[in-house]
């Protein structure tokens, strides 16, 4: 996975025809989306979201029915949308009693989406849902205090900074036992910071590992 430019989070959407057998598949691949999109904290409820827009389709329009799920960004806001081609059956939010069979799904999404809404359409009505993340608004990215020390750190080699320290230099003991616990502080704030993007962690070590192996290579080569 390429995170040099952070991870794009691309719209996406899949038609389905509207069959209880398709909720779990859907579930699946729901959440295969949203780990790659590094979104682990709603997958759940994400999930519980799109089985019951679906169930609500097979319920209230009928089994069979064409359907499409779209899913997106909307700022910090995850976005999930179901379409039907019934523009009158209209979900509605109802008080559903304890022991009543139905009218829960729509009070599910209501206590576990931040917001709902349908939207009629000439053609279709849209059932949309969105769940807040953990993502900052404008950049798409988490904030804290580990992803913003390595962006520094990151500007700071971009830049040609020479600020850095360079206690690994000095041959006493305490300042090589610093330099040693700055670096490792420092890939454990990387590892941080690429998983804040959502990137493959164990990969990225594996590329860095098959980087390091190689330029130790090139040294070893050099003549005397």
């Amino acid at each position: 996975m390429d995170c040099t430019a952070g991870l794009p989070r691309k719209p996406w959407d899949l038609p389905f025809v509207a069959e209880p057998e398709e909720v779990s598949g859907l579930r699946r691949i729901l959440r295969t989306h949203l780990e790659l999109w590094g979104l682990h904290e709603i997958i759940d409820a994400a999930q519980l979201c799109v089985s019951e827009l679906v169930s609500n389709v097979i319920t209230h329009v009928g089994v069979g029915t064409p359907t499409t799920l779209a899913v997106s960004m909307n700022g910090p806001y995850l976005r999930i949308e179901v379409h039907d081609p019934d523009a009158r059956a209209l979900p509605t939010l109802l008080n559903a009693g304890s022991e009543a069979e139905t009218g829960r799904g729509v009070a599910l999404i209501d206590a576990v989406a931040d917001r709902w809404g349908v939207q009629p359409l000439a053609d279709r009505k849209v059932t949309w849902c969105e769940l807040r993340t953990e993502l900052n608004s404008e950049s798409g990215r988490r904030e804290g205090d580990r992803v913003t020390r390595v962006e520094a750190l990151l500007r700071m080699y971009r830049d040609g900074a020479d600020e850095l320290p360079h206690a690994a230099g000095s041959h006493s003991i305490l300042s090589v036992t610093l330099a040693e616990e700055t670096a490792i502080g420092m890939i454990a704030d990387l590892l941080h910071w690429l998983t804040a993007q959502g990137c493959d962690v164990e990969g990225a070590l594996d590329r860095a590992q098959t980087h390091f192996e190689g330029s130790t290579v090139e040294r070893t080569d050099l003549p005397a």
